[in-house]
């Protein structure tokens, strides 16, 4: 199966290499390589030397992955969505309904908690650190 970002690729738009796309994406190139193990990105193509080449695409794709794994979803999680966005006809929001609901409530958790370290550091700026007990400390168990 051909990957939905080849597909969409131009054959006159430029394309990266792995080592220009890992480094445009602030991955190292391993990170590059064990993504397309995993099917998240694929070459389009390979010069007759086996060099990979990558679409823009593809480096938007790398952005993407690492910002939502900075973020919290899983590679489990990522492929999901990826999923979604490449083929939007083959899914129904049925199909995906608890998954988004369990990630919405693990987000919503995650911004209280770091709330709360966040008015711990606010009050460590403001008082310094004249607690018995470390605020930030108390605030994350």
């Amino acid at each position: 199966m051909v990957h939905p970002a080849a597909q969409r690729a131009d054959a006159a738009a430029p394309t990266l290499t792995i080592g220009a796309l890992a480094a445009a994406a602030g991955v190292a190139i391993s990170t590059v390589r064990f993504y397309e193990r995993e099917g998240l990105v694929q070459p389009i193509e390979r010069s007759r030397a086996g060099y990979r080449h990558f679409s823009s695409e593809e480096l938007r794709r790398v952005r993407f992955i690492r910002r939502a794994q900075e973020l919290g979803f899983t590679l489990r999680e990522v492929r999901d969505v990826l999923r979604l966005s490449d083929e939007p006809e083959l899914i129904t929001f049925s199909d995906v309904a608890q998954q988004v609901e369990e990630k919405l409530a693990e987000l919503e958790q995650r911004i209280i908690d770091l709330g709360r370290v966040r008015d711990a550091l606010a009050l460590l700026v403001e008082t310094g650190p004249t607690h018995p007990r470390c605020p930030v400390v108390e605030a994350v168990v």
